[in-house]
């Protein structure tokens, strides 16, 4: 999920472990309630609690004991924590009260008239929606009833073809695609996450017993178990990856061409302009960077800008969610006159390294090895060098700018003007509030991320910073998930984005600078970042640059509904004209 979307350090709120808790009351009970009895809790009941992103399907057990008391377990099904003990409850006049102990959790609700329903709130940090129904056991063939069929006729033929579902991320939903075939020595498979233009994910394991099939990719540390309809036409079952667990169905996909998202802008050969492979070492830590040029007809000398990438290890075209961003700019970059070079990633595409252990302050000196390259080019004015750069790009141009002469000019576009733990908290409400989340959960929330976040900025160098963490945690996640949300908050790319200010060196930045963001971005919000950076600029004595926001316009510079990052794959446009045409006449502008 890091894709363009500066990661989050996924706090949801789950079941298993999460903090303080207050009782929530529900309504008044009609005077039907009054003649139900505790006996009419007792038995099975089953529920859902609906997460941004996800639900976490729940079974309540109520019986009653030797002394007419109520007892309850409750499990987690989706978190495979079964059992959780009740450490409380009571029924009076048709309200079931709960207090769950272990998880810190409560419930309160009211059994409707025909005693088939449960409806109420928990409490876990938040208050959530919870409706419980009554599990209504079959009667088995003992009784002279006939059991249901179970579907156990699976052959591997069956599972043969193309498989398509969607797996609800919350911040996004990415369409999936399992091809499966029957091979002599048993099924095998690859998986396309068709939005984030990854494909051919090899399926390191399948298995079918009976109707249950079971993939497993060690490659993205995901399994996929389901089963096969009686019809064989859908698989139904659940996507776990990393600890996080989110119901994913499965099609058959009958039109594999018809998946693909339309992408007009990308450009179509032939091109009106030369196309270069070329590759350069960054001397100062031995990494070899490969990229694209595309060189301006003419003999120049000509306008050169590097294009520096967000956050995530991206290719040279910052492919995401179906789109290549800086293919579509250094299109129109060049057919404006304006040379470009854009880069694989450190240890992605070409490009050797290893990106997992880098910082933005180290993915910066890849950046002025690109600058040192481009110096080298005869057809380059040396003088009219610049970088544009995108998301954590923007952080990293001016970060370069400050320290190098050889750098003309900059283009921010989504920069950061504020440390990264404060543009955390905002991104995470933001989209959480587009995604239906009320405001006063939404920020609840922030509360909770900022603490840890707070906590990791705190004790970065600290040896027992892991501990600290997983600490702080354990009380809002699951210990699967708890694993991979500390790997990620100790990394050494995450520690170095929470505490870096950039502001420092925006006000060393004496080259022209154009700052652009989109007035919907919720991933790098305009109203935090861009009074930072013109505040900064100015403060340095900066005379030329211009900080502007562009309306309509997401954190990609689409032309977007909401801003949602759950839009970016919907959309047809990679970047609004608007967009480009700012970026490509300031630069055509510059003395």
């Amino acid at each position: 999920m890091s894709n363009r979307i500066l990661p989050t350090a996924v706090l949801t709120f789950l079941l298993v472990g999460c903090g303080d808790a207050a009782f929530a009351r529900t309504a008044a009970t009609s005077q039907a309630a009054q003649q139900i009895t505790a006996d009419d809790f007792v038995g099975e009941w089953t529920g859902a609690l609906s997460l941004p992103g996800s639900q976490l399907h729940l079974l309540l057990h109520v019986s009653k004991g030797a002394e007419d008391q109520l007892s309850a377990t409750l499990d987690s099904v989706d978190q495979q924590a079964n059992g959780i003990p009740v450490s409380a409850i009571s029924a009076k006049d048709g309200k079931l009260s709960m207090v769950v102990a272990a998880v810190q959790g409560t419930y309160e609700g009211t059994l409707n008239k025909a005693k088939t329903e449960i409806k109420g709130t928990w409490t876990q940090l938040q208050p959530l929606e919870l409706t419980f129904t009554r599990v209504v056991k079959q009667p088995s063939a003992a009784t002279g009833a006939a059991a249901p069929k179970e579907n156990v006729g699976v052959a591997p033929s069956d599972a043969e073809g193309a498989w398509m579902g969607t797996i609800d991320a919350g911040a996004m939903k990415l369409r999936v695609v399992f091809h499966i075939t029957n091979a002599p020595d048993g099924l095998k498979a690859t998986m396309d996450s068709l939005d984030q233009d990854a494909k051919g994910i090899p399926v390191t394991a399948v298995t079918l017993t009976g109707a249950a099939l079971k993939m497993e990719l060690k490659q993205i540390d995901g399994v996929y178990q389901g089963k096969f309809s009686r019809d064989k036409a859908t698989i139904e079952g659940a996507w776990t990856q990393r600890g996080m667990s989110r119901p994913l169905v499965l099609t058959r996909a009958k039109d594999a061409a018809a998946l693909e998202r339309k992408r007009p802008q990308n450009p179509v050969p032939p091109l009106p302009y030369r196309e270069e492979e070329v590759s350069y070492e960054n001397k100062v830590q031995g990494d070899m960077l490969a990229g694209t040029l595309t060189i301006p007809k003419g003999k120049g000398p000509f306008t050169a800008v590097l294009l520096i990438t967000g956050s995530g290890p991206q290719d040279r075209d910052e492919s995401l969610m179906g789109h290549k961003p800086f293919l579509v700019l250094s299109d129109w970059l060049t057919r404006k006159g304006i040379e470009a070079l854009r880069v694989d990633d450190r240890g992605v595409g070409k490009s050797t390294g290893v990106f997992s252990m880098g910082t933005t302050a180290d993915f910066a000196t890849d950046v002025e090895a690109g600058v040192a390259f481009l110096k080298t080019r005869p057809e380059v004015n040396a003088k009219k060098i610049g970088l544009i750069g995108h998301s954590e790009g923007g952080v990293i141009a001016p970060m370069v700018a400050a320290r190098n002469a050889d750098v003309g000019f900059i283009v921010m576009l989504a920069g950061s003007g504020v440390p990264g733990d404060q543009i955390l908290v905002r991104q995470r409400t933001l989209i959480e509030e587009a995604g239906g989340m009320s405001k006063e959960t939404a920020e609840n929330s922030a509360v909770v991320q900022q603490a840890v976040l707070t906590l990791v900025v705190k004790e970065k160098d600290s040896p027992d910073l892991e501990k600290d963490v997983k600490e702080k945690l354990a009380v809002y996640v699951t210990e699967p998930e708890l694993e991979a949300q500390v790997k990620t908050l100790t990394s050494p790319w995450f520690r170095y984005f929470l505490s870096y200010d950039p502001a420092p060196a925006l006000r060393q930045v004496k080259c022209p600078v154009l700052a652009l963001a989109g007035s919907k971005d919720l991933q790098v919000p305009p109203a935090q970042s861009l009074p930072a950076i013109r505040a900064a600029l100015q403060a340095g004595g900066n005379k030329n640059f211009e900080v502007v926001e562009l309306p309509g316009l997401n954190h990609l510079f689409q032309t977007a509904m909401t801003g949602a990052p759950s839009e970016y794959s919907t959309i047809e446009e990679t970047m609004s004209p608007v967009a480009l045409e700012k970026i490509s006449s300031w630069i055509v502008k510059l003395p």
